[in-house]
């Protein structure tokens, strides 16, 4: 059965009461995040010349080069595969300093992002990565190990490579419970994640979860047609049924309000209470620095949801977006609806959700 990836970002808290264990596990944290930072580089640096040796063969006439195994081609001259010739390279720098798991899943991941690109870097029309210290530290799922429910799923606790963790979810009422106890039944499987550490303060787990994609009983007959506006996020009609999913006063103006709200703070912020400086001052604008995009972003998701739902309570196997690329092209030329609208943002959740529910979507 095919399958999907659902993937959630969970704060995790080091679980330990001795101050010293913690100040300790976070250094380690940071030391791996550091090194993990040099290995992309390191990476992405020795692909980009083994992919560029054979445009050098001026510098040793009539060679010919192939930047191959050279055991499984006679014109290699690799000693391995491109794979395994920058593991090598990464296990010869972190060997003892950063998880082998770790390096050896990164090093598979950016061989294949390097592999989709590199005709791109080879052109010119793109210049190599460039990864920042801020990179995700991705690992197998069966690294995380001892998952356990904790107070009817207050909270969660782990171990990944010796650290204890538990996890942090506050009081949203969202599926990452469900997700992780499903990994306690073997009902969801925890497939390649990461572990990231922001602002040097916070540790975040990227989880991602394999499940098997939803089962509806659809028509092929029956076709959904769905359009974004300015006036509705959605109007879908099937047959003669229709449906309009939001309105602009909801959406918008909202999101106009809390625009307005971070400008005023922002002009007034030099006159606030000083005490700690900058940090102080700037204090009640950081209340702002998130909410815009997550009152978006949860707006889409429930726009989103009711569409798919809709569709699979008429048993809709397709569904249209009408004239969607010409009202891109539209919002192009208009920057205030460009800024404001998300048309691109909604499109996705559609086009993952749609996919997860087993429906055809076609962009018009």
């Amino acid at each position: 059965m095919e399958k999907i990836h659902l993937t959630r970002k969970i704060q995790l808290l080091i679980d330990s009461s001795d101050a010293d264990f913690v100040y300790e596990a976070r250094g380690k944290i940071m030391t791996w995040q550091s090194a993990c930072y040099r290995c992309a580089n390191l990476v992405y640096t020795h692909q980009f010349l083994q992919e560029q040796i054979k445009d050098m063969v001026y510098l040793t006439e009539g060679i010919k080069l192939k930047v191959t195994d050279g055991s499984k081609d006679p014109d290699g001259i690799l000693t391995s595969s491109r794979t395994n010739s920058t593991y090598k390279v990464l296990t010869n720098h972190f060997k003892g300093i950063l998880p082998s798991n770790v390096y050896n899943n990164l090093n598979n991941i950016l061989v294949g992002s390097f592999s989709r690109d590199k005709q791109h870097y080879y052109t010119g029309e793109r210049t190599i990565k460039n990864f920042k210290k801020e990179i995700a530290m991705p690992f197998s799922g069966e690294c995380l190990r001892k998952l356990a429910e904790v107070k009817e799923g207050a909270y969660f606790t782990f171990t990944l490579f010796g650290i204890p963790f538990k996890t942090y979810l506050g009081r949203n009422f969202d599926d990452k419970r469900d997700l992780l106890r499903g990994v306690m039944s073997a009902g969801y499987k925890l497939s390649t994640s990461y572990l990231k550490l922001e602002d040097h303060k916070k540790i975040y787990l990227l989880a991602t979860f394999e499940q098997d994609k939803e089962v509806h009983l659809l028509n092929e007959e029956v076709i959904a047609e769905a359009s974004l506006s300015l006036e509705h996020p959605l109007v879908v009609r099937i047959g003669k049924v229709q449906l309009t999913i939001g309105n602009k006063e909801e959406f918008l103006y909202r999101r106009l309000a809390i625009q307005s709200a971070r400008r005023r703070v922002q002009k007034s912020w030099t006159m606030n209470k000083a005490g700690h400086g900058r940090t102080r001052k700037q204090k009640p604008l950081k209340k702002f620095h998130h909410m815009e995009r997550d009152y978006v972003d949860y707006k889409l998701q429930v726009y989103s949801r009711k569409l798919i739902d809709f569709c699979l309570k008429y048993h809709a196997a397709t569904l249209i977006l009408t004239n969607q690329m010409e009202k891109e092209e539209a919002a192009k030329e208009e920057a205030f609806v460009l800024r404001n609208w998300s048309y691109g943002k909604l499109k996705d959740k559609i086009a993952y959700k749609a996919d997860k529910a087993g429906i055809n979507l076609i962009v018009e």
